[in-house]
């Protein structure tokens, strides 16, 4: 049985150890609608309690099973390793080496809470171990279905009545690229395949329960992609960078649709040059975004609908709840919209059309034109705005809240001097724009803007200017923010909380 470590609240870091054994949190997400139980024998705490340790580490002794892979060890490569076979209470260690690993593989193992199956890279001096779809082989034999999607992939959808999923997995430190147009791979039939334009890194096709952390994934078509075949998705300090196609909209540094999924702590850099998609899109029941770093895109964040009645009928599909992050528009990225809200794809009658919990972010934007915080698909939506930095740097005449629909309610936020309810024409008919009470001005107090060093300096007027937050929001209470980068840390206040994702 694995047993939990705790660290003090005060060391959240990403830790690499001497045994090379770090990734995650003390915390393994649970379900959105039940609890999933916890003891002495488990990693599984509260995701809602970000003050808990944000590394995983992991003793080779209390695993039944344990695969050491790389040079000098029993297995050279991960194509040795019998992923077919994986059961619960599993270990598999990939060492660094200075070449790629030019391997792809599928993981299929049903583990459990107390006994699961981690497959983890063992750093060197703080370098990741690569597997690249780069002239990458599959094992002959292995049972690997849709290779074009992915170099690593959870799962093999079979069809209705596929009940053994790949459950309690753990993905952590490892550096997985190159799996796009223009990359070939050997199939497992020994047949030279390109990868699709939808390919990613890591595809997650099915499972519960399934952490990735600590990763970098990029140069791919999706950096990751999950279907509706999964449930409580944990993403977390992960790098995810450099994904895209060039000319096209429909890939993105990460695509989900998941029963349950929680972003937590991840460093969102640009997409590839040319490429038009968004950073963070998303089509999930009960999705968290707290705590990320989130820079360029189409959008930063696109949150839209599902195509599957059993997440438009989960009860959290239409509560969102994002905070805590630092979302940056560069000048010429995409879209001037920051974020989206609701729906894509035309049936308005399966679009997201509940609340949107937007709090405690930091915003900011270089566009020299117009920039639009949210676009908010229809009047249904409701965008609960309360306690964000939203700073356009063009100044206040060139920052708008919404693209015209909507029910907005803005509240104790800081934004820049001259802000409009919209650059259209007007609201449409029936939205909203509600100023409940902020500041604004030309600086929010900033330590230092030009090297994006967000957190507030002494003389703020942002610091202990944040009031309280709207019911619903008392689930998720802002107790963490992040830390350059991919590291994050207990947010302490004196009770009068400051605007924005720093407590100064």
């Amino acid at each position: 049985m694995l047993k939990r470590f705790i660290w003090p609240a005060l060391l959240l870091m990403f830790l690499i150890t001497t045994m090379g054994c770090s990734g995650s949190s003390g915390s393994e997400v649970a379900s959105n609608n039940s609890n999933s139980g916890n003891d002495d024998t488990t990693p599984t705490d509260n995701p809602n309690d970000s003050s808990s340790p944000l590394s995983f580490t992991w003793n080779p002794d209390d695993f039944d099973h344990v695969y050491e892979v790389g040079p000098g060890h029993a297995y050279s490569d991960p194509s040795q390793v019998p992923w077919e076979s994986l059961e619960s209470s599993t270990l598999v260690r990939i060492h660094y080496r200075d070449t790629p690993y030019r391997t792809k593989f599928v993981i299929t193992t049903t583990a459990s809470s107390d006994a699961p199956l981690v497959i983890l890279g063992v750093p060197d001096q703080g370098r990741l171990p690569i597997v690249s779809g780069e002239n990458a082989t599959t094992r002959s034999g292995m049972y690997y279905l849709n290779e074009v999607r992915s170099v690593v992939k959870v799962g093999n959808y079979t069809g209705p009545g596929d009940s053994d999923i790949p459950a309690h997995v753990y993905i952590q430190n490892l550096d997985i690229r190159s799996g796009r147009p223009g990359y070939t791979f050997t199939d497992r039939h020994g047949v030279e395949k390109d990868f699709a334009n939808n390919a990613a890194a890591i595809h997650i096709e099915e499972g519960d329960h399934i952490t990735v952390v600590g990763c970098a994934l990029h140069d791919c078509g999706n950096g990751l992609f999950n279907s509706h075949f999964t449930y409580d998705i944990l993403i977390r300090q992960n790098h995810i960078f450099d994904n895209g196609i060039e000319g096209r909209y429909y890939e993105h540094n990460s695509y989900t649709e998941s029963h349950g999924i929680i972003f937590e702590y991840n460093h969102y850099g640009p997409l590839r040059t040319g490429c038009q998609g968004n950073n963070l899109k998303d089509r999930s029941s009960g999705t968290i975004i707290r705590y990320n770093w989130i820079e360029g895109g189409n959008r930063q964040l696109d949150l839209v609908e599902t195509g599957y009645d059993s997440i438009y009928n989960d009860p959290t599909y239409d509560e969102t709840f994002v905070y805590g992050n630092i979302l940056i528009e560069p000048d010429g990225a995409g879209n001037s919209q920051v974020l989206h809200y609701g729906g894509d794809g035309g049936d308005t009658d399966t679009y997201r059309q509940g609340t949107l919990y937007f709090y405690h972010n930091t915003v900011v934007s270089t566009r020299i034109g117009n920039t639009t915080l949210m676009r908010l698909s229809t009047n249904l939506v409701n965008a609960q705005v309360h306690n964000n930095i939203l700073m356009a740097t063009a100044g206040g005449q060139h920052l708008a809240i919404t693209s015209g629909r909507g029910q907005t309610a803005l509240e104790n936020n800081w934004l820049s001097s001259g802000w409009r309810d919209t650059h259209e024409s007007g609201l449409d008919a029936g939205a909203t724009v509600s100023d409940l009470g902020n500041r604004d001005g030309s600086d929010p107090g900033f330590k230092n803007q030009g090297s994006q060093d967000f957190q507030l300096n002494g003389v703020s007027g942002c610091i202990n200017a944040g009031g309280v937050l709207p019911g619903p929001a008392d689930r998720f209470p802002v107790d963490g923010q992040y830390l350059l980068h991919q590291q994050g840390e207990e947010r302490l206040s004196d009770g009068s909380p400051d605007i924005g994702a720093f407590e100064m």
